[in-house]
């Protein structure tokens, strides 16, 4: 069982600091001393149940992280996102969405949080995403997460993303050697989106919608797998 706990979302009760951005340019022995404070600076304990602005629309509210071993992979929040905003800017309304690190630009004086880029870059940003349960995932999320079948097999881990026509359309799965010899599969297979049913964000999973053998007779499966198939980069 793998123990690394890995989200906060819908974390409750924190004990937020509000702090404006000229007092942690005093306090912080970290700060640069010719500007403002990088955006990787603030600590998600600090930015927790933060409502987030571009300029006066509020997009939504901050409600936690992925939790990684390697903090570098770790470049996205998890933001609950407003019902207007959602119908407006995204495919597809999410309740819940990724918040890219790099556009925080800074803690307002009534304690929100700015970012630097407008509504159509955020636009941007989710389209370039992975949907699941009716949440959406940026790909930095995905990686190295653990991949079951709904019995609690676990098939292998997430290296990569298949795009096609600017669209994610399947993960790249490193595949557990076990699975291999007991399946005749390859190291590395491609696994649809759509046979991905929903996360475990504490435990760091992605549960599939079927057996390990049913998803292998599956013509998405099989798709996926064509190596004549066009992929982009």
């Amino acid at each position: 069982m793998r123990q690394i706990q890995l989200e906060i979302d819908y974390y409750k009760g924190a004990s937020i600091i509000v702090a404006t951005v000229e007092d942690r340019l005093v306090k912080s022995p970290k700060t640069k001393e010719m500007g403002k404070m990088p955006n990787n600076e603030y600590d998600i304990q600090e930015l927790l149940q933060r409502d987030v602005y571009v300029n006066d629309t509020k997009v939504g509210v901050i409600v936690g992280e992925r939790h990684h071993p390697n903090e570098a992979r770790v470049r996205s929040m998890r933001i609950m996102v407003e019902p207007g905003v959602a119908d407006e800017f995204m495919r597809k309304p999410a309740e819940l969405a990724p918040l890219h690190k790099e556009l925080i630009h800074s803690i307002r004086n009534d304690g929100s949080v700015k970012l630097s880029k407008s509504m159509r870059e955020l636009q941007r940003r989710w389209r370039n995403t992975v949907r699941i349960d009716e949440k959406l995932y940026a790909p930095d999320e995905m990686m190295d997460r653990a991949v079951l079948d709904n019995q609690g097999m676990e098939i292998g881990v997430i290296t990569d993303l298949v795009k096609i026509k600017r669209t994610y359309r399947a993960v790249v799965v490193k595949t557990r050697i076990g699975v291999q010899m007991q399946y005749g599969i390859d190291g590395n297979i491609n696994i649809p989106i759509t046979a991905l049913a929903r996360t475990r964000e504490r435990l760091d999973e992605v549960v599939l919608s079927r057996t390990f053998d049913k998803l292998l007779g599956l013509p998405s499966y099989i798709q996926a797998n064509d190596p004549d198939a066009v992929m982009e980069e």
